[in-house]
């Protein structure tokens, strides 16, 4: 079978021939329809993440959408976080308990676009973040995948006003696309330009987020941490809530004490490796029926299995304008 192979930490994959899996007992072979390559996948090829690095060569691919026993599925994988092959293949092992059937009418690349990334906006924004109808929602990171699909999930929750913020004019009009009543740009410098945010910014930035709120809000999904989490959570409401569920901007945040204890703001961390199987697998099916029904979907691109290294490395270098599926084929 062809598949992506990583061979070295750092680099791009290759595509090569592999021998087709053997699954073992408590799993099965799916036929992959689409790959996408999402962060996670990135991160893991590195070396550099806190799973260790990955025993070589290996192929990646942490979910994916295919056929199995007649039944469009999507699919987790370890790949790069333990040893085994992951999606990026035509064939790939998944345990027989992971899999998830979509519905009638799913287009696999649009649900693997989605995939984990919208799995986690979904349950932090609801069970995490419990979001209930009426409430004001502001999305941090609002053009990438995660922040497409909390804009969505949140209209979908019953918010009466969702805002979002991003750093690029792409960014930007991909969240204006996904139905955010009003954005934010994140740089500080004249407009269409994105730049760093410095400590010193988030009282200019929370004015501007006070700005297009109507009011104080009442959740705010941030995946980007630092100075855009410390604007966001001075425009929170008394015991307003603040789910992180990632650091893309900064490890670390200047979230000034008076901030939290004047208003009893909760803060809290999110991430999909606490909900259990049964969680995750009602999650991506809800996604998939919103997809289905035309009611989510994010920006993506879909490409053929042996341009996976120039993929591989427009995903890594931010130069795509959503996410990359990849179809094998």
């Amino acid at each position: 079978m062809r598949a992506a192979q990583v061979e070295v930490c750092g680099r791009a994959p290759v595509v090569t021939e592999r021998p087709e899996p053997a699954p073992a007992p408590a799993e099965v072979l799916v036929r992959v329809t689409a790959a996408p390559i999402t962060p996670l996948d990135l991160l893991c090829a590195t070396g550099t993440s806190y799973f260790g690095a990955p025993a070589l060569p290996y192929v990646p691919g942490v979910q994916g959408v295919g056929t199995a026993d007649g039944r469009l599925v999507w699919f987790p994988t370890s790949a790069g976080m333990a040893p085994g092959d992951g999606s990026m293949a035509e064939l790939a092992p998944a345990r027989a308990e992971d899999l998830v059937e979509l519905p009638a009418g799913a287009d696999p690349f649009a649900v693997a676009a989605l995939g984990l990334s919208a799995v986690a906006a979904h349950m932090a924004l609801t069970w995490r973040g419990e979001l209930v109808a009426g409430e004001q929602v502001l999305v941090l990171g609002g053009g990438g995948v995660v922040g497409q699909a909390a804009i969505q999930l949140a209209r979908l929750a019953g918010a009466r006003r969702v805002v979002a913020a991003a750093h690029s004019p792409g960014g930007l009009d991909r969240a204006g696309q996904a139905g955010a009543d009003a954005v934010v740009a994140l740089g500080l410098e004249p407009a269409g330009q994105a730049g760093a945010l410095g400590a010193a910014d988030v009282a200019e930035l929370g004015e501007r987020f006070a700005a297009v709120c109507d009011g104080p809000v009442d959740l705010v999904l941030d995946p980007l941490f630092g100075v855009p989490a410390a604007a966001a959570a001075r425009v929170l409401r008394k015991g307003g809530r603040l789910v992180n569920l990632g650091g893309s901007a900064s490890e670390t945040c200047p979230l000034d004490s008076a901030t939290l204890r004047s208003r009893s703001l909760r803060v809290l961390g999110y991430t999909n490796n606490e909900l259990t199987r049964e969680q995750r697998a009602a999650s991506v099916a809800f996604v998939a029926e919103q997809s289905a029904a035309g009611r989510l979907a994010v920006a993506h691109e879909v490409v053929p299995l042996q341009e996976t290294p120039d993929a591989w490395r427009r995903q890594s270098a931010g130069t795509t304008g959503g996410r990359i599926v990849l179809r094998p084929g």
